[in-house]
């Protein structure tokens, strides 16, 4: 059992199936803002208790709400791609290579989930944790996508590549533009951390490098913003919307 905060993470908690097993409501706030939440609770049974603080268990930005629900799921990525050819979807992954900063995390599974990605892969090290700060930040969108939690990642993209998926890395030191690449066939995107970029280990398997212009002496974007324009170059590839 992990607990989340936020209205809108725990709306989409309770959309997506999750087992809530308790919510708080913290004395003081408006009851208009919990609206669509009580019709959830009522509706689904859900057990809520008014207190007098939050605080004791979270002091950020709470928002008055906290809910206790069940572990987060992982899916698999050799379970999971057999059935998204099954149903006809034309792969567009997303792979993390040590993205430890929680907020550009959460950010990151924002995005994805808004462009249509069809799972976030990424290994069980050197990783920012999914807890209850990675979830407010993604705004509950961590229910709307699949996640992949691997054990070796150079595996996992070495049996992505036999399954015909052109693997990209985005690196800021060289390559094609972004707009460049062809993100209508069957794409898995890699992005690195903003320390290291991508290992080296793991930019060897790619087919291609993109990088997206930078001007001004700047080094390098902030991955999340990195992530945004370069999903959204695929969804104009695509046309998704």
């Amino acid at each position: 059992m992990i607990y989340i905060y936020g209205i809108r993470p725990i709306i989409e908690a309770i959309k997506s199936g999750k087992t809530i097993y308790n919510i708080l409501i913290q004395e003081g706030y408006k009851k208009s803002n919990y609206i669509e939440i009580f019709n959830f609770i009522k509706k689904k049974n859900i057990p809520l208790q008014i207190v007098n603080s939050l605080n004791h268990i979270n002091n950020k930005n709470h928002q008055g709400i906290i809910a206790y629900i069940s572990q987060i799921h992982y899916s698999k990525i050799d379970q999971l791609l057999p059935r998204i050819y099954e149903k006809g979807k034309n792969p567009l992954l997303l792979i993390l290579d040590s993205i430890t900063d929680v907020k550009n995390f959460g950010a990151i599974i924002r995005t994805a989930a808004s462009t249509g990605v069809n799972a976030i892969i990424f290994s069980n090290k050197n990783i920012a944790p999914i807890n209850a700060d990675s979830i407010k930040t993604s705004s509950g969108c961590l229910f709307k996508i699949p996640i992949c939690k691997e054990n070796n990642l150079k595996k996992t993209i070495l049996y992505i590549k036999n399954y015909g998926i052109h693997i990209v890395a985005a690196t800021e030191k060289k390559g094609f533009l972004w707009y460049e690449n062809d993100f209508s066939i069957p794409t898995a995107i890699i992005l690195g951390s903003e320390k290291n970029g991508i290992s080296s280990s793991i930019l060897v398997l790619c087919n291609k490098k993109i990088k997206l212009p930078m001007q001004r002496n700047v080094d390098s974007l902030n991955v999340s913003v990195a992530c945004g324009a370069i999903l959204y170059e695929a969804v104009r590839q695509r046309k998704l919307i």
